[in-house]
């Protein structure tokens, strides 16, 4: 499979923002509502905890990766209800970050450095 740019960016684009929207539904509905900053340590917090187990990982030890999965899970749940605790439009913010990363990397690729 060959990167395009329009089947890349699109389903980001169109996808990302009705996610980020539902989870701000269940957030504001089931739950208390928090700062920005709250979510902000919540989402440190967890990916810590991502981070520890695939460490652990990366030492030998046996971590199931039902388990990775599960602290991957609360790392995006914590940055999506930062990002809407925040007012960060993820759609938005990431279709442009992957725009100046692939500007960058092609700039990169005609100097014939690796990004």
């Amino acid at each position: 499979m060959e990167y395009n740019r329009e089947e890349f960016l699109e389903p980001i684009e169109s996808a990302l923002g009705r996610v980020q929207s539902l989870f701000d539904v269940y957030q504001n509905e089931k739950f208390e509502r928090r700062s920005a900053e709250f979510f902000c340590l919540e989402l440190c917090g967890e990916a810590g905890e991502l981070a520890n187990l695939q460490k652990k990982r990366w030492k030998g030890k046996a971590i199931d990766d039902a388990h990775i999965a599960d602290e991957a899970a609360d790392v995006l749940i914590a940055l999506m209800n930062y990002a809407n605790a925040a007012g960060v439009n993820l759609a938005e913010a990431v279709a442009s970050k992957l725009e100046r990363i692939e500007r960058k990397r092609c700039e990169l690729e005609e100097r014939g450095e690796a990004y």
